[in-house]
């Protein structure tokens, strides 16, 4: 039987960068027909590995072995403006390259990538920057390439887009703790597999553990004892100790952070309009047209939308940074923005990580009594002693983008604004903050091409169709999808057309009844609202019976000092969670129907 020669052959594969091992000895092989995605967290060597394979760096020692005659193209994560223009050739002189967003470089760079029909294609974080309805092509594009008759494309990429990843790929390669582990299945398949080798490497370690223990005493006997012993016991206890003494370093963003008050008025949008005038084509671009809003206390809201359409306009007027041509924004007066802006801060490249933080506070309040120090609290976004004490220009993208999230948060805001907040965080790190904002005591807004991410945060979304087309949507991106599916929208999917598509890809025409937002109908509870409603009639009576129990406890003359300091600690957070309780219920209660 005829052996199948890999496209690609890693053997023995090690790189380190100064005294950080990044991955040891890793081997695999990349096969035809094969979608594979490599997943680490953030500054593990997701990125380094994928430039070694295209022999842009170095390493330490191993065998790398492409096979012969191979089409091979690669799109990084980012390229320089001279970079990209050598990728894309005689289409670089079609449009002027450096005046087109960050989405549509993306969209241009990837069209060149897919009509060259390499091979095999390597891909660093190929969904970030795009629209939601160019992200829904490429992933079935991709997915479905193999199926249309079309020469078969062989994929080895990066990406944190777990729908997308869990769509396209057959295998995904996970770097951890300086090794490669193999799973042959979607992200579904791994989150499971990963679990049960993590439980069955943690058996070992205790199991080691409880052996160590017995071998020590023997160890710590009078030399004279282990004279008579076998030198192979004595050598097996060292490698013993080494086994026992293993440590994970899965150490992960923590984000407990207080969210300051917010009274019942945030914001009222009346009657706003803007326009711009393309400098270019002379076109006019409407981003609102008499657009007119209330938005309500803890109401969280997604905003999708082709590049373009105005999404990031929208959050710049909102905040006052793009004046409307007419209408006004009436916001309450205890609400307190925390923006996180796509493009992140424009941090002094020469200054210290710790005094960046320093300079906004010493001290950061976390709620309930509790307070941190600035270098307490970059270690909950996992800046170490040392590292704090490093330049801002020596930080990777995403260590960029915990430290913009970290001085966004510790202003203690009451009503977040993110702009593609998961651009540069690994899967880990996006975990963490979708818990935080599920449970955020405040407002948001956020804007995203990640499913996933919005699926689990927000409660509702506009839809930015462009021309000042805002349609308001009551529930996730996943029910926007199926709704429009089912109402039989050609437009929703484009799996059917070339790739050539990509420079035009285009969001759903949008019913012509819903040219604005109408507030004045009444608002339905989304799915995630009405279990929060359960919820809250389950939790609202627990905490009146704890408080009674308080109350109780505290009026009595047989308590110690200490246990009354507890009480009265907690009674406090009691009758704070109960008003906060009250308020939501009284809020949600209102749309019930």
């Amino acid at each position: 039987m005829a052996t199948v020669t890999p496209y690609l052959l890693v053997e023995n594969l090690t790189k380190s960068v100064g005294s950080k091992v990044l991955f040891s000895n890793i081997s695999f092989a990349v096969n035809k027909g094969q979608r594979i995605a490599l997943i680490a967290r953030n500054g593990i060597g997701k990125s380094t590995l994928l430039n070694i394979l295209m022999g842009i760096t170095d390493y330490d020692n191993g065998k790398i072995t492409w096979r012969k005659d191979l089409k091979v193209k690669y799109l990084p994560q980012r390229l320089s403006g001279d970079e990209a223009m050598r990728l894309l050739g005689d289409k670089a002189k079609e449009e002027d390259f450096k005046k087109l967003s960050g989405g549509q470089q993306k969209k241009l760079l990837l069209q060149q990538v897919l009509d060259d029909e390499p091979d095999i294609l390597l891909l660093d974080e190929p969904t970030n920057h795009l629209d939601l309805d160019t992200v829904v092509w490429l992933e079935e594009y991709l997915r479905n390439r193999t199926t249309r008759g079309e020469k078969a494309i062989t994929i080895l990429m990066v990406t944190h887009d777990r729908y997308f990843l869990d769509s396209v790929c057959t295998d995904i390669f996970e770097l951890d703790e300086h090794n490669l582990y193999t799973y042959h299945g979607n992200y579904a398949y791994y989150i499971e597999k990963r679990a049960e080798r993590l439980e069955a490497q943690q058996a070992e370690v205790e199991k080691a553990r409880n052996l160590y223990r017995t071998e020590l005493e023997w160890m710590r006997r009078m030399p004279q004892a282990r004279a008579h012993k076998a030198q192979y016991r004595i050598d097996n206890f060292y490698e013993l100790e080494k086994k026992a003494k293993q440590q994970r370093n899965d150490v992960e963003v923590q984000l407990a952070v207080k969210s300051g008050y917010i009274g019942n008025k945030i914001f009222e949008a009346k009657d706003v309009c803007k326009t711009f005038i393309s400098p270019t084509t002379g076109e006019e671009k409407v981003i609102l047209q008499h657009f007119n809003y209330v938005f309500s206390r803890y109401e969280k809201l997604g905003i999708i939308g082709n590049n373009g359409t105005g999404k990031s306009t929208f959050i710049k007027l909102l905040l006052g940074e793009v004046p409307a041509d007419s209408g006004t924004w009436d916001i309450g007066s205890t609400v307190r923005f925390g923006y996180y802006a796509q493009t992140g801060l424009p941090f002094d490249e020469g200054k210290k990580v710790i005094d960046l933080v320093r300079d906004i506070a010493e001290v950061v309040d976390l709620g309930n009594g509790q307070k941190m120090t600035a270098s307490q609290f970059l270690q909950m976004f996992l800046f170490s002693p040392s590292q704090q004490y490093d330049f801002v220009g020596k930080l990777s993208g995403g260590e960029r983008q915990r430290l913009h999230l970290c001085t966004v948060l510790m202003r203690s805001p009451n009503f977040l604004i993110l702009d593609e907040p998961t651009n540069d965080l690994d899967i880990p790190t996006l975990n963490v903050l979708e818990d935080y904002l599920q449970k955020f005591q405040g407002c948001l807004i956020v804007i995203s091409h990640d499913r996933y991410f919005m699926d689990r945060v927000v409660d509702h979304i506009f839809v930015f169709h462009g021309q000042g087309h805002v349609q308001d949507f009551p529930g996730n991106y996943t029910q926007y999808r199926l709704e429009m599916k089912e109402d039989g929208n050609k437009n929703t999917t484009t799996s059917t057309t070339k790739s050539n598509n990509l420079r035009g890809t285009q969001l759903p025409a949008a019913p012509q009844e819903n040219k604005k937002v109408k507030t004045e109908q009444k608002r339905r509870l989304s799915f995630k609202e009405k279990k929060e409603l359960e919820e809250l009639e389950t939790r609202m009576p627990a905490l009146e019976e704890e408080k009674a129990t308080l109350e109780a406890l505290l009026s009595g003359g047989a308590t110690l000092p200490d246990d009354i300091a507890r009480a009265s600690q907690r009674y406090q957070e009691v009758q704070e969670e109960l008003d906060m309780a009250e308020l939501r219920w009284l809020e949600l209660s209102e749309f019930a129907e």
